[in-house]
């Protein structure tokens, strides 16, 4: 019997919930997920430019988990964009490091303080919040 997947720590959600390609009228074609964990294995690693060692700690993830995660959403993004297929961000097998909102008038995803958190978008004000799912 397989052991149980640890949980991988993602600093903070992506700003996006995908992209398409532009010019490529593909409405019914199949998509590619890039799980959350994925998407932070390449930004500290391409973005933020850390060596696998320092990212894989910032995950809480050994080093060699790492380098297979971040394979993984190399793969996915070449997959995406040789074929012309649209990438979306789904949750996956991680935890956000912090409890975070998004807001369903506007989209915009944001962390609220313990104090002083008034269930209110910061950006237009709106009460229609919704936590992001954390497990």
């Amino acid at each position: 019997m397989p052991r149980r997947r640890r949980l991988r720590r993602v600093v903070e959600p992506p700003k996006f919930r995908g992209y398409r390609p532009y010019g490529h009228p593909g409405r019914n074609r199949s998509k590619v997920e890039l799980l959350y964990e994925e998407y932070e294995a390449i930004k500290l690693a391409d973005y933020d430019l850390m060596n696998h060692q320092e990212a894989s700690e910032l995950m809480a993830v050994s080093r060699a988990t790492f380098a297979r995660i971040y394979e993984s959403a190399r793969r996915k993004i070449a997959h995406a964009l040789v074929e012309s297929k649209e990438i979306i961000t789904v949750f996956g097998n991680a935890y956000l490091e912090k409890n975070w909102f998004e807001c369903n008038e506007c989209h915009a995803r944001f962390t609220v303080p313990a104090q002083g958190g008034n269930g209110h978008c910061p950006m237009c004000k709106s009460t229609e919040i919704k936590p992001l799912r954390n497990k």
